[in-house]
């Protein structure tokens, strides 16, 4: 099982005893759960594998039961609580609650009300306003979950980034130990390292193509098989994601790598220059009339058509292919250019590290410096700090750069712009920080003019260096609120403040 599903199971948990009312510590300590394992680096099976219970008790929020919980995943595939608490909601009900807007609570009160079970059912109670007149519902919150349910529609089938890399990492590193493999590369739009991946293509050059489709087709997380060939095979992963592989020759690897990778647009770009030059390229390779003159590599494709090698990122027919002809390509940002993390939380807020703790790892990462960010007072969700909290946590800085050698630790904080612009803390406090990051985390829904104008406002403290997710959206569940992002520009520009873009993958700004 992949961590996104173990930490699917304990979040469902906690919603079905939150809606029975159980004991808020209990809900709580499953959330920190879910939270901790689906940021976790290595596999959770391989961390239970290497070390048993105890390796899995020395996660961060993970004690000793859900710790037995999770080795009864392991082992079962299955946990009798989450099954028995599914059992006690009607069908449906699940999905019904994870409509964005809706909630628990609220699919409760809609079930018990309307004996709504399904989405499809509060699609058409909200579309014949049905909804309103109900407690805490108007014709607003009719409108909102009905954007909910679009959201949902538009992402249906799709799957975050990092969860399709996870995928393709595991099948490529199944099948790499194969001898008869010679080269296996992912391609698609997970290749372009789009934001939302439909399905996993990897091609592979390789001797005796049935051993590999055999070993394909039989690998752990295959759910079942939708086709099997020589050449080509499909399958489905157990959490729906489809998986394509293609066994190519190699002399046409390179065509076959650029044409699967993509975009629609960026190919027809690249086939037109192709024919004004007399040339047709095409997943097979490069052809002069009927005479093959190119196509092992990627390189051979695009110097056919008088281009330096373009990186998947930008291919997407938005404005690439002039770049490259003119020799002004913009150089993409490596893991290597990166010298430290300003926007981080630890154990003082939502995290699940001591400072300490993340600043050892950050150093082994070869950071010169990390910025602790965790949340302010307003975020009480998440363990925000107020004044008394966040002077601690200088001191406690402090201690930690006396005793670490070869990185520093900033002080900062992640604070909170209210509806009317203004800042959860005074800035008594905010003057004593070294790196002072604001977000908007209520009020979503705000009209532009206002949500604009309270963003800007914050611009206007001296103490504000960042604005965090500057869209406010998070992928398939809350769609950026409403704001102009043209003045957002000038005033940041103007004040000096920095515009985050924010790589956590479901925000991806």
């Amino acid at each position: 099982m992949e961590n996104s599903e173990f930490a699917k199971i304990f979040e469902e948990i906690a919603d079905f005893l939150e809606l029975k009312e159980d004991n808020p510590f209990k809900i709580r300590a499953y959330r920190k759960a879910a939270q901790n394992i689906e940021s976790l680096s290595e596999d959770l099976a391989d961390v239970y594998k290497k070390g048993g219970l105890e390796a899995l008790e020395n996660i961060p929020g993970i004690g000793e039961r859900i710790a037995g919980k999770i080795e009864q995943i392991i082992k079962t595939g299955k946990l009798p609580l989450h099954q028995k608490l599914a059992g006690s909601f009607p069908k449906g009900f699940i999905e019904l609650m994870n409509t964005p807007g809706l909630g628990p609570k609220t699919a409760m009160m809609l079930h018990k009300k309307l004996k709504i079970d399904s989405r499809e059912e509060l699609e058409k109670a909200a579309k014949a306003g049905k909804l309103r007149g109900l407690p805490g519902m108007g014709a607003k919150k009719e409108e909102n979950i009905l954007k909910g349910i679009e959201l949902k529609k538009k992402v249906t089938g799709r799957f975050l980034l990092n969860d399709a890399w996870k995928h393709a990492d595991a099948i490529i590193n199944s099948l790499k130990k194969l001898k008869e493999i010679k080269q296996i590369v992912p391609a698609g739009s997970l290749r372009r390292w789009k934001e939302t991946i439909g399905d996993i293509d990897i091609l592979v050059i390789a001797q005796r193509s049935e051993k590999i489709m055999d070993a394909f087709t039989r690998l752990p997380q295959v759910g079942r098989v939708l086709a099997k060939g020589t050449t080509k095979s499909s399958v489905v992963l157990k959490d729906g994601m489809q998986a394509d592989l293609r066994v190519l020759e190699p002399k046409s690897f390179g065509a076959a790598l650029h044409y699967f990778t993509g975009s629609k647009q960026h190919n027809i770009q690249i086939r037109t220059l192709g024919v004004k030059k007399g040339l047709k390229i095409s997943e097979y390779g490069v052809f002069k009339k009927d005479k093959y003159i190119g196509g092992k590599t990627e390189e051979e494709v695009f110097k056919a058509v008088g281009l330096p090698w373009i990186p998947p990122e930008m291919r997407e027919g938005t404005g690439e292919i002039e770049a490259a002809q003119k020799g002004k390509l913009p150089k993409l940002v490596e893991l290597d250019d990166i010298r430290g993390d300003l926007q981080m939380h630890s154990k003082w807020s939502d995290g699940g590290n001591t400072i300490e703790q993340m600043a050892e790892y950050a150093k082994k990462l070869g950071y010169e410096y990390i910025a602790m960010t965790d949340h302010s007072k307003a975020v009480r969700v998440a363990g925000g700090m107020d004044e008394k909290e966040v002077i601690k946590q200088i001191k406690e800085i402090d201690r930690i750069n006396k005793k670490l050698k070869g990185i520093t630790v900033l002080k900062g904080i992640e604070v909170d712009i209210l509806a009317d612009g203004s800042l959860d803390l005074p800035d008594k406090v905010l003057k004593e920080l070294d790196v002072v990051v604001a977000a908007v985390h209520s009020r979503f829904k705000m009209p532009e003019k206002e949500m604009t104008k309270r963003i800007i406002s914050a611009f206007k403290n001296k103490y504000v260096n960042i604005l965090s997710h500057p869209t406010g959206r998070i992928i398939g569940r809350r769609e950026p609120y409403q704001v102009n992002m043209e003045e957002i520009i000038k005033a940041a520009k103007d004040s000096g403040t920095y515009l985050e873009i924010n790589a956590y993958p479901e925000r991806l700004d």
